[in-house]
């Protein structure tokens, strides 16, 4: 059923691939991208944060911001340079992070599709970051960083991938973080024979890039009217991302560090707790199984696990982040909305427990929760059920780079 479309990608030269190649816009601060970036001007970090080549301090959403990266993508198309392919391809994009593989299809997903709900979403999205996605892709014309798309495993899918990835890939390298990357290009025959392939699956789920699927569509519902020919079929009705088989995805922890007790000492945290909970000391900070997770208040770990059956409720409510938040930090710590409170914080696994330790022992925040991750068939039932999860609900690594293929419209 889903339109997965072969395109012209827009693609660095094999010697500059991993020059070009960056992490995605939104998993590094401003001064993080600059460090990233520093000592190399084609890194698509120049494009996807311009403010690091700008003033400190800037307005991330100043105009001069957006021009900032039209210049930037600009100039490293001429100068990597950044070529156009001829014909339109399908291509497949591996990733290695110690011992986990995942290999996906690049390829050009329908908006219409998104606004009919055939590629499923399980979160709410801000308007905020729509508006920043959208003005940066209609003021480049050019989708450059990919939604993060999954689907159910499919053997003849697989089957297909195994043979083309057999031979020597375009691009293949380990990045500075040390993740390894491979691109193939297939041919055009054998892209028309994937497309029709991902026709008999009944959907996509977004795993990641729920910001810019919503971008992607609202880029779509500005060109067409200024289109009088319109059909539907244009570049513009269609975005980039990546399609990877749930069986291969890694999902890891999504943790809070919350800034205040809202009113409590630590012990009268801990008596609160006690109705719902069971709380005993831990020796550390890992959660190690579903339903269950752990907290760091006053330099000390404890394990909560639920008195009350979670297994009655429903598919959303019986998750690990919303039993922490229907139960924790809404009623007693006073976050109602976590999406827009100022007092949590959301800390991806990849960074660690000692990550959570650090900013609780700082005094930053006073209290901290480690999760036990989300499974990618709870995402997957969840947005069956047409249920939205819990915001930073998962966390997935490896992440895809920005870079390697684009989609201009």
């Amino acid at each position: 059923m889903p339109k997965f479309t072969a395109f012209r990608g827009l693609l660095p030269t094999v010697e500059l691939a991993d020059k070009v190649s960056a992490v995605p816009y939104d998993v590094v601060n401003s001064a993080e991208a600059a460090a990233l970036a520093a000592g190399n001007p084609y890194s698509f970090l120049h494009v996807s944060r311009p403010e690091i080549d700008m003033e400190p301090g800037i307005d991330l959403h100043d105009d001069r911001v957006y021009e900032q990266a039209r210049t930037a993508f600009a100039k490293l198309c001429a100068e990597a340079p950044l070529k156009q392919d001829e014909g339109k391809h399908l291509y497949i994009y591996r990733l290695q992070m110690g011992d986990h593989v995942q290999t996906g299809i690049v390829g050009a997903a329908s908006a219409e599709e998104y606004r009919q709900g055939i590629i499923k979403k399980h979160e709410k999205t801000r308007q905020d970051k729509e508006d920043d996605r959208t003005r940066h892709v209609m003021t480049l014309r050019s989708h450059t960083g990919p939604a993060f798309f999954t689907y159910r495993d499919d053997a003849a899918i697989d089957a297909f991938v195994a043979e083309y990835t057999s031979a020597p890939a375009l691009f293949d390298f380990v990045a500075p973080d040390g993740i390894h990357h491979w691109l193939w290009r297939l041919p055009e025959n054998a892209s028309a024979e994937l497309e029709k392939m991902f026709e008999k699956l009944p959907c996509f789920y977004i795993a990641d890039g729920h910001h810019r699927s919503a971008a992607a569509a609202r880029t779509a519902a500005e060109c067409a009217p200024n289109n009088p020919n319109h059909t539907g079929m244009e570049d513009y009705n269609y975005f980039l991302a990546v399609a990877f088989p749930a069986g291969q995805l890694a999902i890891l922890a999504y943790n809070r560090v919350v800034k205040t007790l809202n009113g409590h000492t630590p012990e009268e945290l801990l008596n609160a707790l006690n109705e719902k909970f069971t709380v005993t000391p831990s020796a550390d900070g890992k959660a190690e199984k579903a339903g269950s997770f752990k907290m760091y208040l006053d330099k000390k770990w404890y394990t909560l696990v639920p008195k009350f059956d979670t297994a009655s409720l429903d598919v959303i409510a019986r998750l690990d982040v919303s039993v922490l938040q229907d139960n924790v930090l809404a009623p007693l710590l006073g976050i109602d909305d976590p999406r827009t409170s100022d007092r949590i914080d959301f800390v991806g696994g990849i960074r660690g427990i000692g990550e959570l330790e650090k900013r609780v022992d700082s005094g930053e925040c006073k209290v901290a929760f480690s999760m036990y991750p989300t499974s990618v068939d709870q995402l997957m039932d969840i947005a069956d059920a047409g249920g939205i999860m819990p915001p930073k609900s998962t966390w997935f690594e490896p992440k895809l780079r920005d870079g390697l293929v684009s989609h201009n419209f």
